[in-house]
């Protein structure tokens, strides 16, 4: 990770009077998301910004929070004297490193069965993480249904095909796969776990063990020196 990734700068826009964030990492910016700031992508960089209509003081808090967790996490951060602050709040794991974790086991996975087991938790039909996704989706539609402006029953029109329609394609290819590799029974070929033991059937009891030698590795071929010219 660059150096320069770790720092931040937190600061009221003497312009615009915006409270804007600038730096960080992709972590940085998910923290500063969470303490309330709204992301704004722009061709050459990506900021967040304080959200719109709130008080001066509300702004303040929320700069303040901001400060305090991404400090928490070593991250260095310029401030207004506005927004300083010694405290360091305790982080929690947030819910999507849970779900990253199933990334992480299957990527371990020796055997078909241990990846099914990890898309079971992404698949299961009543409380997998993809069923819980769908009820996200049409909560948040149910609540734009009620808000009230012109564009809100748009929305929740199209947050409601992206649950019916697009997530459950999704779904359904997930669950083909999941079943799929149940079935298989199989251990990955690249991922075989070699326990060094040699089999009874092996007339050469030398052996170390049963499992093919590694690839022999080509050596690269030397530099060309170039010769002086005369």
């Amino acid at each position: 990770m660059p150096l320069a990734d770790r720092f931040l700068t937190i600061r009221r826009d003497p312009h615009s009077e915006e409270v804007l964030a600038r730096g960080g990492d992709p972590e940085a910016h998910s923290v500063l998301q969470r303490a309330g700031f709204v992301p704004v992508v722009r061709i050459h960089e990506t900021y967040h910004r304080a959200p719109t209509g709130l008080a001066e003081d509300d702004e303040t808090r929320l700069a303040a929070e901001a400060v305090a967790r991404l400090r928490a996490l070593g991250y260095h951060v310029d401030c207004d004297e506005d927004f300083d602050t010694d405290r360091r709040p305790v982080r929690n794991l947030p819910l999507g490193a849970s779900v990253a974790h199933l990334g992480e086991r299957i990527r371990e996975a020796t055997t078909t069965e241990e990846a099914a087991d990890a898309l079971t938790e992404l698949t299961a039909s009543h409380d997998g993480i993809l069923a819980a996704l769908e009820e996200v989706l049409i909560a948040t539609a149910e609540f734009h249904e009620g808000l009230g402006e012109a564009a809100d029953p748009h929305i929740a029109s199209r947050l409601r095909y992206l649950a019916d329609e697009r997530l459950r394609v999704i779904r359904t290819d997930l669950a083909h796969t999941r079943n799929e590799l149940a079935d298989r029974h199989a251990p990955h070929p690249g991922r075989s776990i070699c326990a060094e033991e040699v089999p009874a059937t092996e007339r050469e009891r030398s052996a170390v063990c049963a499992c093919p030698p590694p690839p022999r590795a080509v050596p690269a071929p030397p530099a060309a020196v170039a010769g002086l010219r005369r």
